[in-house]
């Protein structure tokens, strides 16, 4: 919580320090002088200092009145600014998207550039946050593209964003040595909690016994899962769509390419409420991400 005096009363002080009349203050806060000489004093109570020396209908500021004038002027300059900017963009070219972790770092972060130059009177603001977020609860999110299940409510429209290939993956010099007949290969499988797919559908998939339960090493985001099996700590079985980038450069590989099978799902959703959903922004940036999508399936 912040610890700031009443915000009324600093913006009556910053007005009469700028104006240097109570007076004036009064008139361009549609207040009296009486009322801005109340919430002056309030402040200087509540600092235990002279902010104002006041010689009749005269005030001056005092030397820390002075001093915390012109930290509010900055502040308030800072807010005006804020607020003027964002009065400028109409509401329905406003976009405030709601993502998965691993999905907003490791794929739709990095083509956000892409986006942006298709769309650019879309304002886009992501925000990254895990676990299921009720649109229906939080009026200031547009968008929600959520991991794994998603949530399902009246009102809402929700779309899988297509079907995802889960596999095995790790670094080159792994791949060599991976046997899943091995037992002790349970001790290199990366698990990745919050996956809905585990090592157990894998073998079960491919008619191969699940080694023993081992101590393995474990994660709690897709991201740090594909990271850790690229340092060589062990094998992750995760989507294509998060590893893209890794595969790409050599990082990451299958191990056996093409022996061993990997498991289709769908594991991301997006949602949006059912009343705004032909919105300008919200068909623009779904319009864009179907695009992207089939250009990199994953």
């Amino acid at each position: 919580m912040r610890r700031l005096p009443s915000l009324p009363a600093l913006r009556a002080f910053e007005a009469a320090a700028r104006r240097g009349s109570f007076t004036m203050a009064g008139e361009e806060l549609h207040l009296t002088p009486s009322a801005i000489s109340h919430q002056v004093r309030a402040l200087e109570r509540h600092f235990g200092q002279k902010l104002f020396r006041r010689e009749g209908i005269r005030v001056e500021l005092t030397a820390d009145g002075a001093r915390l004038a012109g930290r509010l002027q900055t502040a308030f300059d800072t807010m005006e600014k804020a607020c003027s900017e964002l009065e400028r963009i109409p509401p329905d070219r406003r976009l405030s998207v709601l993502c998965a972790p691993s999905f907003a770092s490791k794929w739709l972060g990095p083509r956000l550039p892409h986006f942006m130059r298709a769309c650019p009177s879309v304002a886009l603001r992501l925000t990254a946050e895990a676990g299921a977020i009720d649109l229906t609860r939080h009026d200031e999110l547009d968008i929600v593209i959520s991991y794994g299940a998603p949530l399902s409510r009246a009102g809402l429209v929700v779309e899988p964003l297509g079907v995802e290939e889960i596999v095995a993956l790790c670094a080159p010099a792994l791949a060599e040595r991976f046997d899943p007949l091995d037992p002790a290969v349970g001790s290199l499988l990366i698990e990745s909690s919050v996956n809905p797919v585990r090592w157990s559908d894998w073998f079960a998939l491919n008619g191969l016994p699940e080694p023993a339960p081992a101590s393995r090493p474990s994660f709690d985001r897709g991201a740090l899962a594909v990271s850790a099996a690229a340092q060589g700590i062990g094998v992750a079985l995760e989507g294509r769509r998060f590893a893209q980038s890794e595969l790409a450069s050599g990082e990451l590989v299958e191990p056996a390419p093409g022996r061993y099978r990997g498991v289709r799902r769908d594991m991301h959703f997006l949602s949006c409420r059912e009343a705004a959903f032909g919105e300008p922004s919200i068909t623009a940036f779904r319009t864009w991400l179907r695009a992207a999508l089939h250009e990199a399936p994953g």
